[in-house]
């Protein structure tokens, strides 16, 4: 029985298509490392530290109250209500005098050697995405003053919140939500 053009290109296509589906094993060499580049989007999914006792002690910054007493840390005239300005994260004058204070004590003080973990914050005015990025930039722009006057990079955690605990609603409460908390590392 001879085969006919049409039956040739059916048997053809049916060892295409077998040919394109089946797929060759690998050879079990190594395991596949997971990939440990980070997200472009950092997400704060999980509650972050618990932050009671923080003393406001400048304009941006509130600091544990174990970290105010250790380092007899003189809060600025302005600490009443620590804040970053609207969508800012530049450092006052007074912010950096509290943390050339706390520089001193975590290099040649009571707390040499010693951690802390500094905690971005922003108001809930933004995206979510918006908010952890400005909180990172807040705490990174802290890390990087204490790094300056000798704090090594080793003793810093930096962190985010954005405004996923934000408390404010009006100008007043918003002001209070865009600060830096420095906490001691346990």
């Amino acid at each position: 029985m001879s085969s006919t053009p049409v039956m040739k290109f059916a048997g053809l296509a049916l060892v295409l298509g077998l040919a394109a589906c089946h797929k060759d094993k690998k050879a079990a060499t190594t395991p596949e490392v997971p990939d440990k580049t980070p997200p472009a989007e950092v997400k704060q999914d999980k509650p972050g530290p618990e932050v009671t006792n923080d003393a406001p002690v400048s304009d941006s910054l509130a600091m544990s109250g174990d970290l105010v007493t250790l380092c007899a840390i003189k809060a600025a005239p302005s600490a009443a209500n620590p804040k970053f300005d609207y969508d800012k994260d530049d450092l006052s004058v007074d912010d950096r005098n509290i943390l050339e204070q706390l520089a001193t004590c975590m290099t040649t003080g009571p707390l040499k050697g010693k951690g802390v973990t500094l905690i971005g914050r922003a108001d809930p005015r933004g995206t979510e995405e918006y908010n952890l990025a400005l909180g990172s930039k807040r705490s990174t722009a802290v890390g990087q003053y204490l790094t300056k006057f000798g704090v090594a990079a080793a003793q810093l955690v930096q962190s985010t919140r954005g405004a996923l605990e934000a408390t404010g609603t009006d100008e007043a409460g918003w002001a209070h939500d865009r600060r830096v908390d420095i906490q001691l590392q346990p």
